[in-house]
């Protein structure tokens, strides 16, 4: 087995018995910046879209009554099943789902207006892969909207961030920085645009149940939180109960500057 094959299969596992909390999550299913990314897609209805690691289907949710069509694509099938009876609860009748690898996109060139992904870049294996993916399925003219968790800048803040994520879940790769995320769209062949910013509060107990967390590495998160300096703790805005405080960011890119 690849060393990308054993990736896949850790995030298989890792989400598929968890698809119905993510469905249900309030951190995913509501918040301003999926709000943005739909906003992306509201004056398109003739638009084909799609949606890339689609996780619990929120994305996908929030921009079917504006386009043509939504395909939800993950690496999870147990999730893909549990987009699909949310969908059909919902009567989108318009959102279909895909499995498969963001690397390897199994469609023709230039077949999207639109693709968007919301807090699955940081669970990606080869990251250049797959914007050169997303930049081929879009048309000319076409837009990508990232949303993700990016890490605050310096080294300090970035190695505890990066700990707490790994030890939390470990089909976790990296969050990265604005302008990492630049630099690779550039070379993707993306034009970088434009880019807005939150804070999002992570309630502990939520987050880890959410990811099914050894205990183990729940004592060693908060040792790492405990244990921080004040400069990381004031960052994150870490509670007494271990709850603290995420940096997202939207950046949306262009195919080849043109709009």
């Amino acid at each position: 087995m690849s060393r990308s094959d054993s990736h896949e299969s850790q995030v298989d596992r890792q989400f598929g018995a968890r698809a119905a909390d993510y469905v249900a999550s309030a951190v995913h299913s509501a918040g301003a910046d999926l709000e943005a990314l739909a906003a992306l897609c509201r004056d398109l209805p003739q638009a084909r879209v799609l949606d890339l690691g689609c996780g619990g289907g929120h994305v996908s949710y929030a921009v079917a009554p504006y386009v043509r069509t939504v395909t939800a694509l993950d690496l999870s099938q147990a999730m893909l099943d549990a987009v699909e009876a949310e969908a059909a609860r919902r009567g989108l009748t318009n959102l279909d789902t895909r499995r498969a690898a963001v690397e390897s996109l199994p469609f023709p060139d230039a077949g999207f207006d639109r693709v968007l992904t919301r807090y699955s870049a940081h669970h990606w294996a080869d990251v250049p892969a797959a914007l050169r993916e997303a930049h081929r399925v879009l048309k000319p003219g076409g837009r990508l909207g990232l949303v993700d968790v990016i890490h605050p800048g310096s080294p300090l803040l970035d190695t505890h961030l990066q700990a707490w994520e790994l030890l939390r879940d470990p089909s976790h790769v990296r969050d990265y920085g604005e302008a990492e995320w630049r630099a690779m769209l550039a070379q993707a062949g993306f034009v970088p645009g434009a880019v807005q910013r939150w804070r999002v509060r992570m309630e502990f107990s939520n987050w880890i149940a959410r990811m099914g967390t050894p205990a183990a590495n729940v004592a060693m998160i908060r040792a790492l939180q405990d244990g921080a300096l004040e400069a990381v703790r004031a960052h994150f805005a870490v509670e007494t109960d271990g709850s603290f405080v995420l940096d997202v960011m939207l950046i949306e890119a262009e195919v080849d500057g043109l709009a």
